[in-house]
């Protein structure tokens, strides 16, 4: 019987177990996928703290890639044998599942199910980010707070390639030179720098015309204060705590900024969308532009270990369960 890692009460690593699950036949528009590789993110550790509510019981994860092995009726974009990836789906943590087929997206010749589970999520995360949410152009700078984490590493690439001067902040010198090495220009270690006084220092005291901020609580004032009047704050995550209750008149008073907090999921609602995230992910890593490496693997029974190591923050880059 396929084994997946459920969660029956929200909390810490320890509630995961790895439990047997029936899988049977796809229904109208589904899928039967088995993984070869699958991502963890943080959301996945929200999901399972409660700072996220879920129905219970749980299956844990949100991103996979592996192979089809039975389609539903009214399944046309994808049959068995594919080869394809996903995100966005909870309950990846498992050998064997069904995925809405609309969901699904073809792996392309040249990448693998374990760099499609180290990059879907991630990638497309920065893919919506930099080109929808601000449209980055070349000669922009941007600060982009835990730049050696999985989704900094691509985007270092990905602004790269762009023409954009990024600035990148790590925890540790082993971090920033493994950001340098991914293309940030400017690495600050926050735990011996000032991030704000060294971006006011890279920029002339002008600022910066958008902010990634995905650290959340521990960041979010500084990272206002690095933005330039009518500047854009982008928080899209909470690796640090939720951001406390924010009065709208510091906005003001700092220069008219604006905020987001924008979430994938929105910005690849429609097949359109979904496809389109897709294909600019995939040309950009095909192209060599940005490479994707999977820095750590857990065996899927150690996913409390994986959730353990990434809350942490003993992790770098893209970390993969393998069935």
């Amino acid at each position: 019987m396929p084994k997946a890692v459920r969660y029956h009460k929200q909390g810490g690593p320890e509630v995961l177990q790895v439990e047997d699950v029936q899988v049977g036949d796809p229904g109208p528009g589904q899928a039967r996928v088995r993984h070869k590789a699958i991502g963890v993110n943080f959301v996945d550790t929200y999901q399972r703290s409660g700072l996220y509510p879920m129905q219970l019981p749980a299956v844990a994860g949100n991103e996979g890639a592996g192979v089809v092995e039975a389609v539903g009726s009214g399944v046309g974009n994808v049959k068995a044998g594919d080869r394809v990836t996903y995100t966005g789906v909870p309950g990846s943590y498992c050998e064997v599942r069904m995925v809405p087929a609309d969901r699904l997206v073809k792996l392309p010749e040249g990448v693998s199910e374990e760099q499609a589970a180290s990059m879907t999520l991630k990638g497309m995360t920065v893919q919506y980010l930099i080109h929808r949410t601000y449209a980055v152009k070349s000669g922009d700078t941007v600060l982009w707070h835990a730049a050696a984490g999985g989704v900094g590493l691509i985007a270092g690439q990905w602004l790269k390639a762009i023409g954009a001067i990024g600035i990148g902040t790590v925890g540790s010198e082993e971090k920033a030179a493994l950001a340098r090495s991914h293309g940030w220009q400017h690495v600050i270690n926050y735990n011996q720098d000032n991030f704000v006084e060294k971006v006011k220092a890279i920029t002339g005291g002008k600022g910066l015309p958008v902010v990634y901020d995905a650290v959340g609580k521990t960041t979010w004032e500084g990272s206002l204060d690095c933005l330039r009047p009518r500047g854009l704050m982008v928080s899209f995550g909470n690796a640090s705590g939720p951001v406390a209750p924010v009065n709208l008149g510091i906005l003001s008073s700092k220069g008219s900024l604006y905020v987001t907090r924008p979430t994938l999921a929105t910005y690849i609602a429609s097949r359109t969308d979904l496809e389109e995230t897709a294909k600019s992910l995939f040309d950009v890593v095909k192209a060599g532009k940005v490479k994707i490496e999977t820095t750590k693997k857990y065996k899927l029974a150690d996913a409390a270990q994986a959730h353990r190591d990434l809350e942490g923050r003993k992790t770098t880059g893209s970390v993969v369960l393998l069935p």
